[in-house]
């Protein structure tokens, strides 16, 4: 049911930001971005218990409209007894809903690697939903909530908070 609702609120929020793209009327300069998060994830098999730990994620993207943009993810740390994360990489078309001049809704959807203990290397489609709140000019704090993996032996699961640069 977690996964349902997660993936119809990555792709509403995903399709409002790309319908109003092509709805826009005043171009928006692109604009790089970076930031890094508190990750906190969570592999969770199928059969046994789960692990959780907390680890560092960076990621950096460009944003060429007020509703579309491309981030790159990576991820790293944390370890709970024999599980551990070695690292996330993926890629993600990013849409955006702007709520007010400050604050953002967004869906992720993309392609994410990868390797932990007792995980081999895997890749897998990876979808989240998040939010965006800006507290300075080019700074915003950031929360989501990512599936980056979704096999049918174990899930890997992260949410995220964090800081957000705008070039």
């Amino acid at each position: 049911m977690k996964t349902l609702t997660l993936a119809t609120l990555t792709a509403a929020v995903f399709a409002a930001g790309i319908t109003t793209t092509a709805q826009a009327q005043q171009p928006m300069q692109a604009t790089p971005y970076i930031g890094a998060d508190a990750m906190f994830w969570e592999l969770d098999p199928d059969h046994g218990s789960s692990r959780d730990s907390v680890g560092l994620r960076v990621n950096g993207g460009m944003q060429f409209n007020d509703y579309f943009a491309l981030e790159g993810q990576l991820g790293t740390g944390g370890s709970d007894g024999p599980a551990e994360l070695d690292y996330l990489a993926g890629i993600y078309a990013k849409g955006i809903l702007p709520i007010t001049q400050q604050a953002r809704l967004y869906g992720l959807a993309g392609g994410t690697k990868v390797k932990a203990e007792h995980v081999s290397s895997e890749s897998d489609f990876s979808y989240g939903a998040g939010a965006e709140f800006d507290i300075a000019p080019n700074l915003a704090l950031n929360a989501d909530y990512m599936r980056y993996l979704d096999k049918s032996e174990y899930n890997f699961d992260a949410a995220s908070v964090g800081l957000n640069y705008r070039f």
